[in-house]
């Protein structure tokens, strides 16, 4: 008889974890059952043709959020400050905003399924993607305030001096020729370096 010391407490899985599997196991039973029953109520061929409308205008819409989601980003590297024919700060546009939503309604039409098909189409409009992204925003920074109170940068810096035991590492890099950054002319594939202990 071991009277060692207690197993270590698991950490408890969340209750997204827990229930996800269920729901997609719900889900997928639902859409069969639907569409068996759209199958009953007309025919195989309606089906059909359901199921290729909605993927192929999935793939309209997904291509349509992937180029303006593309010329947003191109048209906001532009604008940045140094580049040539930069003229003003980037300004938030209207119609920048919701490309993910986009592309995942354009996902949903894809998926088959009837249940995903009116997700889908709810998705392409306009309303209920500003109220779902005003929501995934407000969501997201309560979780980023209660992971970091002082905000995303504090968060990163933390990251950057705690080591994994939990031991503060501080420092400061001091070069030996005093120069301030950046590469040394004698540099070079077979340059002589310091040691990085002595």
């Amino acid at each position: 008889m071991t009277t060692g010391t207690p197993p270590p407490n698991r950490p408890r899985r969340s209750r997204a974890r827990t229930l996800l599997p269920l729901g997609v196991a719900v889900w997928i039973v639902l859409e069969i059952w639907l569409l068996i029953l759209v199958a009953g109520a007309t025919n195989g061929f309606t089906v059909l043709l359901i199921l290729v409308a909605g993927a192929v205008l999935g793939a309209v819409v997904i291509k349509r959020a992937g180029r303006r989601a593309f010329r947003n980003l191109t048209e906001t590297l532009q604008q940045m400050p140094g580049q040539p024919g930069a003229t003003e700060a980037p300004t938030g546009r209207t119609g920048s905003k919701g490309n993910g939503l986009l592309m995942l309604g354009g996902l949903l039409l894809m998926i088959p399924g009837v249940i995903s098909d009116a997700a889908g189409l709810l998705l392409l409009l306009p309303p209920v993607r500003a109220v779902l992204g005003r929501a995934a925003e407000r969501s997201l920074e309560r979780r980023m305030r209660a992971a970091a109170p002082g905000g995303f940068s504090d968060a990163f810096q933390q990251a950057r001096i705690h080591r994994p035991d939990g031991k503060v590492v501080q420092g400061e890099v001091i070069r030996e020729d005093g120069a301030a950054g950046g590469t040394r002319p004698d540099d070079g594939p077979d340059a002589d370096r310091p040691p990085l202990t002595r």
